[in-house]
């Protein structure tokens, strides 16, 4: 709940935590579900859009986002709507190249009548496929390189948009990850005690 609640004061949030613990589902893919549909709950305590968004899902390769974000958010190939994303808010969506089964973009209905575009990109594209647009929401599950990070950052800087990262830090005291600790590094902590 305080990785929600933040949402209405920062646009950067990382929930940085342990494998297997439902971060990819429950924080990630339900807060871009919330976004591109305006189906927030009463509770809901972080910001909400009131239109129609444009919305990045990201992972490490093409596969992972296909066998993981899409199927989280769509359901499996075949019973689409039975994801995160309702079925009625399914409008189409678009298939991805040289990637079997896997799913480019998602039109999304919103529920101020607009259309919500969710694509799904991955870190093997390189940096490069990350440039140029505008976009309100960006949802990097995995870690990803700096460089990427960077364009994701520019790319919700005209729209005030936000960054949402849910991953272990299998890579350490990565520069993404120390950017998210106070004074980028880690915080003094009283040496571990061993029994003799």
């Amino acid at each position: 709940m305080e990785f929600f609640t933040a949402g209405k004061e920062h646009r950067e949030r990382l929930m940085l935590a342990a494998n297997r613990i439902g971060k990819t589902e429950s924080v990630g893919g339900f807060e871009c579900t919330l976004h591109a549909t305006g189906l927030y709950p009463d509770w809901w305590p972080g910001r909400r859009f009131d239109r129609a968004v444009k919305v990045w899902a990201a992972g490490d390769t093409s596969n992972t986002v296909r066998d993981i974000l899409q199927n989280k958010l769509l359901g499996k190939m075949g019973e689409f709507g039975t994801g995160l994303v309702p079925k009625k808010c399914v409008e189409r969506w678009t298939m991805k190249r040289n990637v079997p089964e896997a799913v480019q973009d998602i039109y999304i209905r919103h529920v101020s009548g607009g259309m919500s575009l969710l694509t799904l990109k991955s870190y093997d594209q390189q940096r490069e496929s990350f440039q140029g647009t505008e976009q309100d929401v960006i949802w990097l599950d995995e870690e990803p390189p700096m460089s990427i990070y960077a364009e994701c950052l520019l790319r919700t800087m005209t729209t005030n948009g936000l960054i949402l990262c849910t991953f272990t830090p299998l890579k350490g005291l990565s520069d993404v990850v120390l950017g998210f600790l106070p004074g980028g590094k880690m915080p003094n902590q009283d040496p571990i005690r061993t029994l003799a």
